[in-house]
């Protein structure tokens, strides 16, 4: 498997945090083809810190926008028209995890969303879902909407406390593998999320 694509069904979901994770965990190249607002540092200097990865393996981005907002209405504010045709997945050696912004249906331009490019690549889905309230809505309409378009679903890895019954009620109605879930670590670093990767997930799941 080459390419795994790192989704969310939300912002602020801990997807750039799983996303250098598991990139840290493979060895792998990480990818974020739009950034969206810089004020606060971008999701490739995060992934940087978080992963343990030489900054060689992060990939610089196909646009990095200043306003926080959807990459649709950044580009346009900042005057950029997104190509599609830059965003072709890069050619790397290797593994490359690579992170989409918001959730699944998030637009690039007004005719094109992170769903649809994700279907261009045919790469697989890794959909981090919360545990908290509503995540059980918002994670199967994801999962509809990325297999719609014929989306390969890896499975769900779940941030937050353990909520079982929201868990296992999104992998059976969804018929989504359960991948593990990320808890919420009092002392975020490089360390300690690499331990907590470990515990958690089985590494297996993502490389068969």
């Amino acid at each position: 498997m080459r390419a795994i694509v790192v989704s969310g069904t939300d912002t602020g979901v801990g997807k750039t945090v799983f996303a250098a994770a598991l990139a840290g965990a493979l060895g792998a190249h990480y990818w974020k083809p739009v950034q969206a607002g810089e004020e606060d540092g971008t999701d490739s200097g995060r992934v940087l810190g978080l992963s343990g990865l030489p900054s060689s393996r992060i990939l610089p981005e196909a646009y990095c926008l200043a306003t926080p907002c959807s990459p649709h209405r950044a580009a346009e504010i900042g005057g950029v028209e997104i190509d599609p045709l830059r965003l072709a997945l890069p050619e790397i050696d290797g593994p490359l995890v690579v992170e989409g912004a918001g959730g699944v249906l998030v637009p690039l331009t007004r005719g094109l969303t992170y769903a649809d490019m994700f279907a261009r690549w045919a790469a697989p889905v890794v959909l981090v879902c919360r545990t908290s309230l509503g995540t059980i809505n918002h994670s199967l309409l994801s999962v509809e909407a990325l297999r719609a378009r014929g989306v390969r679903i890896l499975g769900a890895a779940f941030v937050g406390a353990p909520e079982d019954d929201s868990e296992a009620t999104i992998a059976e109605i969804g018929q989504v593998r359960r991948l593990g879930r990320l808890p919420m670590l009092a002392d975020l670093g490089a360390d300690g999320l690499a331990k907590a990767f470990r515990e958690n997930f089985n590494l297996e799941d993502f490389v068969a």
